[in-house]
């Protein structure tokens, strides 16, 4: 049975639960451990992140509640940090290192919010070239490691979030999985384990969760680690499906 999941988020960012009913709901699925990882302040986009303000409150609150309930689970404090993020993440129990946008041209361009921002942003920065737009996204995934000095490598393969729905490319496409490739391999000189994150299953994106089966036999076949993380914005979602994965 496994009894951690690391990857949670609360009302200090854009989770639905308060930390103190992350944790109890944590509790009632037989956790041992328990972490919420904040999104780490993005000061270009501040409509999802913890607010700066609000930080060494969160910090203090997570505290607090590992020592009220230190002999029934363990909490801890962490930050999901995100690539363009500068915020300090020395006063986080553990940090999660995830790729939220590229940067093309000085504007910062998300993911992992809708399919017709990828394909505008194709359109915009890459003469219409999605694989050049997913190829950037890779070359900053391979340097996530060096850049937020992360102990879990947050969903690898987010931009594939809307590609059930809405498939604007071919992951079959040797452009793409040269790319994914290329991020692997740099990621598993570091040891760094990736997680395999159920968030876009239970928000409805996805049926499979990231990275995808062939990019987990990958990184299984070279030596590299998984761990299993919720990704979950409400209590519903804290450890779920990971009797799957045992």
């Amino acid at each position: 049975m496994i009894t951690k999941d690391l990857h949670a988020h609360s009302t200090y960012c854009d989770g639905k639960n308060t930390p103190r009913e992350m944790v109890e709901a944590a509790l009632k699925k037989g956790l041992n451990t328990f972490g919420i990882s904040g999104h780490s302040y993005t000061a270009f986009d501040t409509s999802y992140c913890m607010q700066k303000e609000d930080i060494p409150r969160y910090i203090e609150e997570l505290h607090y509640l590992r020592a009220e309930y230190f002999d029934r689970i363990h909490v801890l404090c962490g930050v999901e940090q995100d690539y363009y993020s500068d915020y300090p993440t020395d006063d986080f129990d553990y940090v999660i290192g995830s790729v939220h946008y590229i940067l093309a041209d000085g504007e910062y361009i998300p993911v992992d919010e809708t399919a017709e921002i990828l394909k505008d942003a194709a359109e915009k920065h890459f003469s219409g070239d999605i694989y050049a737009l997913i190829e950037e996204y890779y070359r900053t995934v391979a340097d996530v490691v060096n850049k937020t000095a992360c102990d879990i490598i947050g969903h690898f393969d987010l931009i594939t979030k809307f590609i059930e729905r809405e498939p604007l490319f071919d992951t079959a496409n040797p452009r793409y999985v040269a790319a994914w490739q290329s991020a692997a391999d740099e990621l598993l000189k570091t040891g760094v384990p990736f997680e395999i994150n159920m968030g876009a299953i239970t928000r409805g994106y996805r049926t499979q969760p990231y990275p995808s089966s062939e990019i987990v036999a990958y990184i299984k076949a070279h030596g590299g680690q998984l761990v299993l993380s919720s990704d979950a914005h409400s209590c519903d979602a804290i450890a779920y499906d990971f009797d799957k994965y045992e």
